[in-house]
């Protein structure tokens, strides 16, 4: 474990600050040539028994925000079930790994969100597995900057976010739905694009707008149900998909009024307490986690 000091509670000084070397790798991009490596919370999250013998479905799970979140769920007792695409099956191997290292069952599923049919196929392997569905976080996502406008955005990037950020939450929440008992909950993936959206990120930003109304409308449809639906706001965060679709690495995040990118593992106690006992009285919020940046 991480040994605590005075500095490492500093927010502005904790993990790297910019500049980080120039870095640039393919889509969907790798954890391991990151320069700096990306902290999920291998070494300092602690769990204790929040989530204990909940089931949890997560998507996006193989890196970043996903595999600190996987990590989290499952030090808090969670048994976690997460998609990753075909090609990231070694980042998959990796946080299947820390999942099983807390004790707990980690079930990777390589799966495309995109397909409807591949989202049906998930929530049913989620209920043969488990029974049921406690937690459902919304998580994969896909952008690529387009610094030269709108005119740069093809159909088929636009058609790719879309129906990975849109239809894939929209499917597996309605799929899992049905198995969720009461005190269940979904927590979806939006992001501070939402409300201060970057030029270069204009279809993106539109879709994590959309997560933001479709999370709060369908936190009021599912209330009576007992069933709790809220999302997480990052800022800029340190995962592989900024070296695979961002131009510049060198100052990603130094904008942010703490000077720097969050870390994954920064992000991953808002979606453990969102999914916890401890937030049965609150729905329909987003949690803004932005190092800083106002949102409304």
């Amino acid at each position: 474990m991480r040994e605590e000091n005075p500095a490492s509670r500093d927010p502005g000084s904790r993990y790297p600050q910019p500049e980080f070397p120039q870095q640039d790798q393919e889509h969907p991009g790798w954890t391991g040539p990151m320069d700096p490596p990306p902290d999920h919370g291998e070494e300092s999250y602690r769990g204790s028994g929040l989530l204990r013998d909940l089931k949890a479905v997560l998507t996006g799970g193989d890196s970043g925000i996903g595999r600190a979140v996987a990590l989290a769920f499952a030090r808090e007792g969670a048994d976690v079930l997460f998609t990753h695409l075909p090609e990231e099956e070694d980042e998959a191997r990796q946080t299947r790994a820390l999942v099983e290292d807390a004790g707990r069952k980690a079930i990777p599923v390589a799966c495309d969100i995109r397909e409807e049919e591949q989202c049906r196929r998930l929530v049913g392997r989620a209920v043969e597995e488990f029974g049921r569905i406690d937690i459902l976080v919304n998580n994969a996502a896909y952008q690529m900057s387009q610094p030269d406008g709108i005119s740069a955005i093809s159909t088929e990037q636009f058609d790719r976010v879309v129906r990975t950020n849109l239809y894939g939450m929209f499917w597996l929440s309605k799929m899992a739905l049905p198995h969720m008992p009461r005190g269940g909950c979904i927590i979806n993936s939006t992001s501070v694009q939402a409300y201060k959206p970057s030029p270069h990120l204009l279809d993106y930003a539109m879709t994590k707008g959309a997560i933001v109304t479709f999370t709060q409308g369908l936190a009021q449809m599912v209330a009576p149900d007992g069933i709790r639906v809220n999302a997480v706001a990052p800022g800029p965060v340190w995962t592989p998909l900024i070296p695979a679709t961002m131009p510049d690495t060198v100052e990603f995040g130094k904008k942010s009024p703490l000077g720097r990118p969050a870390q994954p593992a920064e992000m991953a106690p808002a979606y453990v307490f969102l999914a916890s006992p401890q937030a049965t009285y609150i729905t329909a919020e987003i949690v803004n986690a932005t190092g800083g940046t106002p949102l409304p």
